[in-house]
């Protein structure tokens, strides 16, 4: 995987950031989302890198990048805000000041955040299956709570949810895998391999739990900035067969582009024939979505 990518690992904000980096021209920033790592690029990143600088970090608290403690009390060590902050400080530590920015689930929410709190770096912000914090929770369902099951996990206190996704970290991943994806055989066995081989650390069961958490914090920055858009175009890309989640992101009342659009004044997207996991399950499609809006921003 990643056939001609240098791994880096990068000091910012007081934590080790893993990346991969690899290819040349305009930069291009690529974020995993849950339960995920950079991995999750390995079919997509290579064939960008024919044209663009592709740079795939963990996440903090995801992958090999390293996994502060934090306590119930205080949400801001995973908040957006923070992770969105290292994020940029990972470009510029690699030169780059300006950058068009992917992010997948988890990855989304952190380029959200950074599209709101550092716009001049942003050229552009594609999202992949992601309806905002915002409005998911103020439109909550029974079939959206059915189909995030695992926020509602997540979110409660030490040590419950780490404790149950902890006694069998596999049977939890391979749910999720089963639940979220379309195409069959779409992860292959070696990103499995290293998606069990990080999701197994007990480490990164708290870490990731203490992200679903900072959504508390989350949704007070997004409040303050309920009324902005977005400056930069926007691409919206979305898992269009979902049986086994119903009601998944959306819940039975929200639209994707109508969420979108209320964020930015200029977006475009379209659903996919895949679920969740739209750059293992469609990464020639996606990749042909990115290289026109890329031509045409």
């Amino acid at each position: 995987m990643f056939e001609g990518f240098e791994i880096r690992r990068i000091e910012v904000n007081g934590i080790g950031i893993n990346l991969r980096k690899g290819g040349s021209g305009p930069p291009v920033l690529l974020l995993h989302g849950y339960p995920q790592t950079h991995v999750e690029w390995h079919k997509v990143a290579p064939i960008l890198a024919e044209n663009y600088t592709v740079v795939c970090p963990d996440l903090r608290g995801y992958g090999d990048s390293d996994k502060p403690l934090s306590s119930d009390a205080d949400f801001s060590t995973y908040c957006k805000r923070t992770t969105a902050d290292d994020q940029i400080a990972v470009m510029r530590a690699l030169g780059f000041q300006h950058f068009h920015v992917v992010g997948h689930d988890r990855g989304v929410r952190v380029g959200l955040r950074m599209a709101l709190d550092h716009p001049k770096a942003i050229k552009t912000f594609t999202n992949l299956d992601v309806v905002p914090s915002q409005d998911a929770f103020e439109s909550m369902d029974a079939s959206l709570a059915f189909s995030w099951f695992h926020w509602h996990l997540m979110r409660q206190p030490a040590p419950f949810p780490e404790n149950i996704i902890g006694a069998n970290p596999k049977l939890y991943l391979d749910f999720l895998f089963d639940s979220w994806t379309s195409v069959e055989g779409a992860i292959t066995p070696e990103a499995y391999a290293e998606y069990l081989r990080c999701f197994s650390n007990p480490d990164t069961i708290r870490a990731t739990c203490a992200d679903y958490r900072g959504v508390e914090l989350d949704l007070e920055h997004d409040a303050i900035d309920r009324d902005r858009k977005l400056e930069c175009p926007v691409l919206v890309l979305w898992g269009g067969v979902m049986p086994k989640r119903p009601g998944w992101q959306t819940g039975g009342s929200l639209d994707m582009m109508t969420v979108w659009k209320q964020r930015a004044d200029n977006v475009r997207g379209k659903g996919m024939n895949c679920g969740h996991f739209i750059s293992e399950e469609r990464p020639h499609e996606l990749v042909s979505e990115l290289m026109d809006f890329y031509g045409n921003s």
